[in-house]
Protein backbone atom coordinates (compact mmCIF):
# COMPACT_ATOMS: atom_id res chain seq x y z
CA UNK A 1 0.00 0.00 0.00
CA UNK A 2 2.80 2.44 0.85
CA UNK A 3 4.26 1.88 -2.64
CA UNK A 4 1.08 3.13 -4.35
CA UNK A 5 1.58 6.79 -3.37
CA UNK A 6 5.09 7.07 -4.89
CA UNK A 7 3.92 5.11 -7.93
CA UNK A 8 0.95 7.47 -8.35
CA UNK A 9 3.22 10.53 -8.08
CA UNK A 10 5.61 8.98 -10.61
CA UNK A 11 2.76 8.34 -13.08
CA UNK A 12 1.49 11.93 -12.74
CA UNK A 13 5.01 13.28 -13.34
CA UNK A 14 5.42 11.08 -16.45
CA UNK A 15 2.08 12.36 -17.83
CA UNK A 16 3.08 16.00 -17.28
CA UNK A 17 6.50 15.38 -18.82
CA UNK A 18 4.87 13.74 -21.84
CA UNK A 19 2.52 16.69 -22.29
CA UNK A 20 5.38 19.16 -21.91
CA UNK A 21 7.49 17.41 -24.54
CA UNK A 22 4.69 17.77 -27.09
CA UNK A 23 4.37 21.55 -26.62
CA UNK A 24 5.90 23.83 -29.25
CA UNK A 25 7.79 26.74 -27.63
CA UNK A 26 7.06 28.84 -30.75
CA UNK A 27 3.37 28.68 -29.88
CA UNK A 28 3.75 30.45 -26.55
CA UNK A 29 1.17 33.23 -26.74
CA UNK A 30 2.49 36.75 -26.32
CA UNK A 31 0.90 38.86 -23.60
CA UNK A 32 1.28 41.78 -26.03
CA UNK A 33 -1.39 40.52 -28.46
CA UNK A 34 -4.10 43.17 -28.66
CA UNK A 35 -1.99 45.68 -26.72
CA UNK A 36 0.06 48.65 -27.95
CA UNK A 37 3.57 47.85 -29.11
CA UNK A 38 5.89 48.90 -26.25
CA UNK A 39 7.26 52.40 -26.54
CA UNK A 40 10.87 52.89 -27.51
CA UNK A 41 12.89 55.45 -29.44
CA UNK A 42 16.13 54.07 -30.83
CA UNK A 43 18.83 55.27 -33.23
CA UNK A 44 18.64 54.04 -36.79
CA UNK A 45 21.34 51.61 -37.87
CA UNK A 46 22.29 53.42 -41.08
CA UNK A 47 21.66 56.93 -39.72
CA UNK A 48 22.36 56.95 -35.95
CA UNK A 49 21.61 60.67 -35.73
CA UNK A 50 18.00 59.82 -36.65
CA UNK A 51 15.69 57.88 -34.38
CA UNK A 52 12.63 55.72 -34.82
CA UNK A 53 9.70 55.02 -32.51
CA UNK A 54 6.68 52.77 -33.15
CA UNK A 55 4.40 55.82 -33.13
CA UNK A 56 6.15 56.90 -36.35
CA UNK A 57 4.21 54.09 -38.08
CA UNK A 58 0.73 54.98 -36.73
CA UNK A 59 -1.85 54.65 -39.47
CA UNK A 60 0.11 51.85 -41.19
CA UNK A 61 0.11 48.09 -40.87
CA UNK A 62 3.74 47.00 -40.49
CA UNK A 63 6.07 44.25 -39.39
CA UNK A 64 8.70 44.55 -36.68
CA UNK A 65 11.38 41.92 -37.20
CA UNK A 66 13.85 41.34 -34.37
CA UNK A 67 17.18 40.12 -35.83
CA UNK A 68 20.93 39.98 -35.28
CA UNK A 69 23.96 39.31 -37.45
CA UNK A 70 25.10 36.56 -35.04
CA UNK A 71 21.77 34.72 -35.35
CA UNK A 72 21.83 31.58 -37.51
CA UNK A 73 18.02 31.42 -37.78
CA UNK A 74 17.95 35.07 -38.89
CA UNK A 75 20.16 34.12 -41.81
CA UNK A 76 17.71 31.33 -42.67
CA UNK A 77 14.73 33.72 -42.78
CA UNK A 78 16.56 36.60 -44.46
CA UNK A 79 16.03 35.44 -48.07
CA UNK A 80 12.30 35.08 -47.35
CA UNK A 81 12.15 38.61 -45.92
CA UNK A 82 14.09 40.03 -48.88
CA UNK A 83 11.68 38.42 -51.33
CA UNK A 84 8.62 39.46 -49.33
CA UNK A 85 9.85 43.07 -49.04
CA UNK A 86 10.02 43.26 -52.86
CA UNK A 87 6.28 42.55 -53.02
CA UNK A 88 5.60 45.91 -51.35
CA UNK A 89 2.74 44.44 -49.30
CA UNK A 90 4.00 45.89 -46.03
CA UNK A 91 6.84 47.92 -44.60
CA UNK A 92 9.25 45.93 -42.46
CA UNK A 93 11.16 47.62 -39.66
CA UNK A 94 14.15 45.77 -38.24
CA UNK A 95 15.12 45.81 -34.59
CA UNK A 96 18.78 44.82 -34.51
CA UNK A 97 19.09 43.05 -31.16
CA UNK A 98 22.23 42.98 -28.99
CA UNK A 99 24.52 43.34 -31.98
CA UNK A 100 27.51 45.38 -33.03
CA UNK A 101 26.32 48.07 -35.49
CA UNK A 102 29.26 47.49 -37.86
CA UNK A 103 28.50 43.74 -37.96
CA UNK A 104 24.82 44.44 -38.62
CA UNK A 105 25.57 46.90 -41.42
CA UNK A 106 28.03 44.50 -43.04
CA UNK A 107 25.50 41.65 -42.79
CA UNK A 108 22.78 43.70 -44.52
CA UNK A 109 25.14 44.89 -47.25
CA UNK A 110 26.16 41.27 -47.96
CA UNK A 111 22.74 39.60 -47.71
CA UNK A 112 20.40 42.40 -48.80
CA UNK A 113 18.25 44.76 -46.80
CA UNK A 114 14.51 44.02 -46.59
CA UNK A 115 13.91 46.76 -44.03
CA UNK A 116 12.46 50.22 -44.46
CA UNK A 117 14.93 50.93 -41.66
CA UNK A 118 16.57 49.12 -38.77
CA UNK A 119 17.08 50.44 -35.28
CA UNK A 120 19.87 49.50 -32.89
CA UNK A 121 18.89 47.82 -29.62
CA UNK A 122 22.46 47.27 -28.49
CA UNK A 123 21.58 46.77 -24.81
CA UNK A 124 18.46 44.70 -25.58
CA UNK A 125 16.09 46.86 -23.54
CA UNK A 126 13.46 47.27 -26.30
CA UNK A 127 13.67 43.52 -26.92
CA UNK A 128 13.08 42.93 -23.23
CA UNK A 129 10.00 45.18 -23.32
CA UNK A 130 8.74 43.22 -26.35
CA UNK A 131 9.17 39.95 -24.47
CA UNK A 132 11.71 38.62 -26.95
CA UNK A 133 12.67 35.04 -26.11
CA UNK A 134 15.33 34.89 -28.79
CA UNK A 135 15.90 36.04 -32.31
CA UNK A 136 14.35 36.06 -34.78
CA UNK A 137 10.89 37.17 -33.75
CA UNK A 138 8.40 39.04 -35.90
CA UNK A 139 5.46 41.16 -34.80
CA UNK A 140 2.51 42.21 -36.97
CA UNK A 141 1.35 45.66 -35.85
CA UNK A 142 -1.91 47.25 -36.96
CA UNK A 143 -2.76 50.83 -37.92
CA UNK A 144 -3.55 51.74 -34.30
CA UNK A 145 -0.16 50.48 -33.11
CA UNK A 146 -1.53 47.28 -31.55
CA UNK A 147 0.38 44.02 -31.70
CA UNK A 148 -1.84 41.61 -33.62
CA UNK A 149 0.50 38.62 -34.04
CA UNK A 150 3.88 37.40 -32.83
CA UNK A 151 5.91 34.80 -34.66
CA UNK A 152 8.70 33.27 -32.61
CA UNK A 153 11.35 31.79 -34.86
CA UNK A 154 12.13 32.40 -38.51
CA UNK A 155 9.66 33.62 -41.10
CA UNK A 156 9.44 30.90 -43.73
CA UNK A 157 7.31 30.53 -46.87
CA UNK A 158 4.74 28.42 -45.00
CA UNK A 159 4.06 30.74 -42.05
CA UNK A 160 4.26 33.75 -44.36
CA UNK A 161 1.48 32.35 -46.58
CA UNK A 162 -0.60 30.76 -43.83
CA UNK A 163 -0.36 33.34 -41.04
CA UNK A 164 1.23 36.66 -41.93
CA UNK A 165 -0.12 37.54 -45.39
CA UNK A 166 -3.78 36.70 -44.57
CA UNK A 167 -3.56 38.78 -41.40
CA UNK A 168 -1.99 41.70 -43.29
CA UNK A 169 -4.79 41.54 -45.86
CA UNK A 170 -7.42 41.53 -43.12
CA UNK A 171 -5.79 44.45 -41.30
CA UNK A 172 -5.56 46.43 -44.53
CA UNK A 173 -9.22 45.69 -45.35
CA UNK A 174 -8.37 43.67 -48.45
CA UNK A 175 -10.50 40.74 -49.56
CA UNK A 176 -8.93 37.43 -48.55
Amino acid sequence: MRFLIPLGIFIVMVVFLGIGLKLDPREVPSPLIGKPVPTFRLPQLHAPEQTFAPEDMKGKVWLLNVWASWCVSCRAEHAVLNQFAKSGQVEIVGLNYKDEPADAQRWLSQLGNPYKLSVMDVQGMAGLDLGVYGVPETFVIDKKGLVRHKLTGPVDPQNLQAEIIPLLQTLNGEPG
